[in-house]
């Protein structure tokens, strides 16, 4: 069915137009943009030639509409998501301030973006990868659990599991999301903490002592830490590496993570050095953050190796 699955929300971002203005002022919006980490990721999983699906929710409106569409025109698999008549399709506000930082409004609780289940066991035939989003275990805590027993079902059926904590404190209910991360951490692969991520996640003041502890994971095999302007390292049992980022004219820093997880996956599956790999996913990044809204950057095999190689 598909070669990398993802299950988490799929909800559409209305975006203050510029910077500075706080969401509880009068002022002008953009979108509905496309958007979600587990969508981001995925659709940048198949603009770069892979098969893709995503197990998620929306309503049959127009928000909805504008999801499928364009999970439909990159190529993504949504046979498993969920199209609600009764509920509507779940929507984040985002505002942005010139010191870097983002503040979000959610209406996700009572949407479809947190409603999908576990899919029948065929459905992963073929699987190769199963990405989780953190903030997708932040959504609800019956959501967390399902997300946790598809996993499972992912890894019977062959799965690596990648993580992305992607803690959004917006969405932070209870301390019991911690058991749910712990429970993720415990199976995964590929790992891709930022770096107060991989602290908070450990309980370690330093890095270097997070990264061992992290590697007492018998089943972790790849460690990518990102570091916003200061670039990534990777880690391995053998190997330590280190990829800046790209030159770009940033517009929209949104979804530049997730863009970037997607391409490190889709480097792995092309077999790719890890060097390489690392290169691709920092191009998709930046092409991610150098187009306003959450999904719009122009991500490609072709426009990927451009912007390597016009910094090699």
């Amino acid at each position: 069915m598909a070669e990398v699955w993802i299950m988490g929300e799929m909800i559409v971002e209305i975006m203050r137009e510029k910077e500075d203005v706080s969401l509880d002022v009068e002022g002008t919006f953009r979108g509905p943009y496309p958007s979600g980490a587990p969508t981001i990721f995925i659709d940048t999983v198949a603009r770069l030639g892979h098969s893709a699906g995503i197990i998620g929710g929306v309503g049959n409106d127009d928000f909805g509409k504008n999801l499928l569409d364009r999970m439909q025109k990159d190529g993504v698999n949504i046979s498993q998501v969920i199209k609600s008549d009764e509920k509507s399709t779940g929507v984040a506000f985002v505002t942005y301030f010139s010191d870097g930082s983002r503040k979000f409004i959610f209406h996700m609780g009572n949407t479809p973006a947190v409603e999908a289940k576990m899919p029948a066991e065929d459905i992963f035939d073929g699987i190769k990868y199963f990405h989780i989003m953190g903030c997708s275990l932040m959504a609800s805590k019956a959501f967390a659990k399902e997300i946790v027993k598809t996993m499972k079902l992912a890894i019977r059926r062959g799965a690596k599991i990648s993580f992305d904590p992607n803690i959004r404190k917006e969405l932070l209910q209870d301390d019991s999301v911690n058991q749910v991360v712990a429970e993720v951490v415990k199976h995964t692969n590929i790992f891709m903490p930022g770096v107060e991520e991989l602290l908070s996640i450990t309980g370690k003041k330093d890095v270097k002592e997070a990264i061992l502890q992290c590697f007492e994971n018998e089943k972790l095999e790849i460690l990518t830490l990102k570091n916003g302007s200061q670039g990534c390292t990777v880690y391995t049992r053998g190997e330590t590496l280190q990829v800046g980022v790209y030159p770009i004219i940033q517009k929209d820093a949104t979804g530049a993570g997730d863009s970037f997880d997607g391409a490190f996956i889709s480097g792995l599956l092309e077999g790719k050095s890890l060097l390489d790999t690392t290169k691709m996913a920092a191009a998709a990044g930046a092409l991610n953050a150098a187009e306003f809204g959450p999904m719009e950057g122009k991500i490609n095999q072709e426009t990927i190796q451009r912007i390597i190689n016009e910094n090699a």
